[in-house]
């Protein structure tokens, strides 16, 4: 089955797209969504150009379209169309456990006719990242909303981390939003991201790392 993988560059999207391939799904695109500027993306504040270099490292194409939250559905659904008139049957999504964006999920899914996948619903928060670890991935912390999160900025996911979200009471998935991460190494990688970690950012109440690409 041909499939796109909704991504955003984080831990879940990732881990979502290695669990899909691992049961035989074929992803042959990248879907990110961007903000109105089309320069970054909206929630990890990651460059568009970043992302590209992302889906090159991981040997897939990547389809970006920028949109705002009032038209964010129209522009997903145009899009989705237009790769399924290429083909594409499935989408993959990252999501856990929060109800409402499943049902947002499977309605426009139902709509547009594409399978939706799910790897990770249902699990619990620590095993994801757990796994995510296990499976050799390698992330860190790039945007925030928490002040308490501020000092984790940049800091790498991995089973130290998982232990410090459970002291300060966090979510280790981040998944209503309280942070939000970016990989540059894994099992879905042919080659490793190089990236450096530059100055913060603070834009709507959110704090950002500016990653950039290493040169050379």
């Amino acid at each position: 089955m041909k499939a796109f993988c909704s991504f955003s560059g984080g831990k879940d999207s990732a881990l979502s797209l290695f669990l899909a391939e691992k049961e035989g799904v074929d992803c042959e695109v990248l879907l990110t969504m961007l903000d109105e500027k089309g320069d970054r993306t909206r929630s990890h504040g990651i460059r568009a150009s970043l992302l590209s270099e992302q889906a090159f490292a991981i040997g897939k194409r990547m389809v970006q379209r920028s949109t705002s939250w009032e038209d964010y559905e129209k522009v997903f659904k145009d899009v989705v169309y237009s790769l399924k008139e290429e083909g594409i049957e499935a989408g993959i999504f990252g999501d856990i456990d929060i109800e409402e964006h499943r049902i947002w999920i499977e309605r426009v899914c139902r709509e547009l006719s594409i399978v939706p996948i799910l790897p990770l619903w249902g699990m619990k928060r620590e095993d994801i990242v757990k796994e995510f670890v296990d499976y050799s991935f390698k992330a860190f912390l790039c945007a925030t909303k928490l002040e308490v999160l501020r000092p984790y900025l940049g800091k790498e996911i991995d089973i130290e981390f998982l232990r410090e979200m459970r002291s300060i009471s966090v979510d280790p998935c981040g998944e209503k939003g309280e942070f939000h991460t970016f990989v540059y190494d894994g099992p879905i990688f042919k080659k490793r991201l190089l990236v450096e970690k530059g100055e913060e950012i603070c834009k709507d109440g959110f704090y950002f790392l500016d990653v950039r690409l290493l040169e050379g």
